[in-house]
């Protein structure tokens, strides 16, 4: 291996198929974690915290290292590699799951290889031998259409910088095999158009007057990338629902109708857990006058149930699940569910729940429901820009252009901007003539 790719991935860290490990103690149990899942690559010689300690590397370490993996019951594919003094060892996706050490059976789960539990070896007995959709080559793909900027984006987000040529980086983030090919998760998140290879791989937001799906007000389809759809989605609903506002000392706080961190997550394991094999729906985002719907397609894998969602993680897309990990897209494994319930007991105006009947529908209800109904779709939140110019004229209480911009970090035609919003938006007037006129919050 060369040394640009070792320290691009030093920067990336533990994942789905990456383990770092200082010495060979429990090396068996990453192993069988590895061969039960999609295989993987153990870094001897570097310690948790991605510190290189190096190991000595000979025919001994090697003959011991392959021991371990012939114990394993059934054995276990490995071979070798070294970077410096850094021993690579790559453990293959096994063939006859599921596979077991001295200490039982283990699984990959993110960067982490968790003990499987009976009902586990039972579902990965019964399902031997099939593969997960994202980890399938998408054959079709044409890198004509690879995004370059949305990796660029990606590593950003993941705070890695490049140190290595495309199709290793592909390769160690899980998005493609070792001969370049990319899989289906590496074209949801690097593809220009996922919907030309994945017919069902977008989402469609809609905002509807009143309760039913009788008369749409907005809608749009978001075709880019997985990133890009749940952050376009999240655009759609604040464009779409009601924000207060409390003004406290001379801060002015937004207050959204709806828990946005929540949401944010209800739609993150929409697109995360969908299963894309159906192509019969895509995700969709609904909004009503007392309640917003997220939901995809597909049923729980058993054995999660209602009862059991939010206490174990069972993941259909485990490399789309690992690609939003690595960037704080999610948290921890499988907790999901729990911190959308947190957000809403936080935020205490909304009512979460689901429902599961060939879909999982995440639905938000509001307690006290809006009364009069909306006839158009509510105009965009302020801006960051629009946010400070607001404080100052809050802080100033009769101010200038020229007054904004000298205590501002922005160009005058941005001030210019920011204040014709925010007066076509009701917040703020002019008082007096065009030359020594000034601003003031409406209605103060």
């Amino acid at each position: 291996m060369k040394k640009k790719e070792l320290e691009f991935i030093l920067q990336e860290g533990e994942g789905l198929k990456i383990e770092f490990k200082e010495s060979l103690k429990n090396i068996d149990k990453e192993m069988c974690a590895f061969a039960n899942s999609e295989g993987g690559r153990i870094f001897l010689g570097i310690t948790d915290d991605n510190t290189v300690k190096g190991i000595k590397i000979d025919n001994k370490l090697k003959s011991q290292v392959q021991d371990i993996a012939n114990n394993c019951d059934p054995p276990i594919r490995i071979h070798f590699e070294r970077a410096d003094n850094v021993l690579i060892i790559t453990v293959e996706e096994g063939d006859d799951k599921p596979y077991k050490c001295s200490s039982g059976f283990y699984l990959r789960q993110g960067p982490n290889s968790q003990k499987m539990r009976r009902d586990d070896i039972r579902k990965m007995i019964l399902s031997r031998g099939k593969n997960t959709f994202d980890d399938q080559i998408a054959r079709s793909f044409s890198f004509d259409d690879f995004d370059g900027k949305a990796l660029e984006a990606y590593l950003d987000k993941a705070n890695i910088k490049k140190k290595a040529d495309k199709k290793s980086i592909l390769f160690n983030l899980g998005a493609s095999d070792d001969k370049g090919r990319l899989n289906n998760a590496g074209l949801l998140f690097f593809s220009k158009n996922p919907k030309k290879y994945l017919i069902n791989a977008y989402v469609t937001c809609a905002r509807y007057a009143g309760r039913e799906k009788v008369d749409v007000l907005d809608r749009r389809d978001i075709e880019a990338n997985i990133i890009t759809q749940v952050e376009e989605s999240l655009k759609f609903i604040r464009r779409n629902t009601r924000t207060g506002y409390r003004i406290k000392d001379i801060q002015r706080e937004e207050i959204p109708e709806y828990p946005a961190e929540a949401l944010r997550e209800a739609i993150i394991n929409a697109v995360m857990h969908r299963d894309y094999l159906e192509k019969g729906a895509n995700v969709q985002v609904d909004i009503f006058d007392d309640r917003i719907q997220i939901s995809n397609v597909g049923s729980l894998i058993p054995p999660l149930n209602k009862d059991t969602l939010g206490k174990i993680a069972i993941r259909r897309n485990p490399i789309v699940a690992d690609l939003f990990y690595r960037i704080k897209f999610v948290e921890k494994m499988g907790t999901g569910i729990q911190r959308i319930k947190k957000e809403c007991r936080k935020h205490g105006k909304v009512i979460f729940d689901i429902e599961t009947n060939g879909y999982f529908i995440s639905i938000f209800r509001l307690r006290e429901p809006i009364s009069e109904p909306i006839s158009e779709p509510i105009s965009e939140p302020i801006s960051d820009n629009e946010k400070k110019v607001m404080e100052l004229i809050t802080k100033l209480r009769r101010v200038n252009i020229k007054a904004l911009q000298s205590r501002l970090p922005v160009s005058r035609a941005t001030v210019k901007r920011a204040l014709s919003s925010l007066r076509e938006k009701g917040l703020i007037e002019y008082i007096g003539s065009r030359k020594k006129g000034h601003y003031k919050r409406k209605n103060e």
